[in-house]
């Protein structure tokens, strides 16, 4: 995207089957992320896990339920 856009490097986009699976996305990105001293500026939408959006700076994730991510 740095080609494209000035705000991230990276999207990421990937889809879970329930809010749990969802939120554990969100978990591990999190936490293999932290182990490289990366951490988000902002979350939004990990409590209902149909659409969360985590911005990491140059990287900025989505994690879709399946209804979200066709919508």
């Amino acid at each position: 995207m740095r080609e494209v856009t000035s705000f991230a490097d990276y999207f990421v986009l990937c889809s879970g089957t329930n809010s749990r699976q969802i939120q554990a996305i969100a978990d591990q990105i999190h936490s293999q992320l932290k182990q490289r001293d990366e951490y988000p500026s902002s979350m939004e939408g990990y409590g209902n896990a149909e659409w969360v959006l985590v911005d990491y700076g140059d990287y900025l994730i989505h994690i879709f339920a399946e209804k979200a991510r066709t919508y």
